[in-house]
């Protein structure tokens, strides 16, 4: 008889949890304390809390389309369609913690977050800003951060050596 194996699924979902309701809390946070279009320097000239708000993907592709509403509603398909993959994935691969299957919940976490506030409100803020000398990068919010940061741990494990099954 084989030893029953712990699952580890509900720990991942406590992490996407616990993301998602970081990106929530910033978001009514920003909200509720900024204006739109204002900023609170944190750092000067190197990271600013400001209040945006994103119709359109990641660094704002689509948000000047002719037809917003339909951008809309295929970002919010597409991050469905993503979420169930992430999660599906996250079920079969979910009796232990590596770094891909704690990848899979941040990125499972950030569309989620995201998608929310598509179908919630209708656009996503993005608060964090970030300049690098001459450079402004596109600015982003927690969910944002947890799907590029689940990306890269992917990048990551692809790249780490693989373990032999047999001796």
């Amino acid at each position: 008889m084989s030893a029953l194996v712990p699952r580890r699924l509900p720990w991942l979902l406590l992490i996407s949890a616990c993301i998602i309701f970081a990106d929530h809390i910033t978001k009514t946070w920003v909200a509720a304390r900024i204006p739109l279009g204002g900023a609170i320097p944190v750092v000067p000239n190197f990271l600013r809390i400001t209040h945006w708000l994103n119709e359109g993907a990641a660094f704002s592709l689509f948000a000047d389309s002719a037809s917003p509403s339909t951008v809309r509603w295929v970002l919010i398909g597409f991050s469905l369609v993503a979420s169930l993959v992430v999660l599906v994935a996250m079920v079969r691969l979910g009796s232990q913690f590596t770094i891909t299957t704690v990848a899979l919940a941040f990125i499972f976490a950030g569309a989620l977050g995201n998608v929310h506030d598509r179908i919630v409100y209708g656009s996503v803020v993005d608060f964090i800003e970030v300049h690098i000398f001459s450079y402004h990068w596109p600015d982003f919010n927690v969910a944002d951060s947890s799907i590029v940061t689940g990306a890269c741990l992917l990048l990551l494990d692809s790249l780490l050596p693989k373990k032999d099954a047999a001796p």
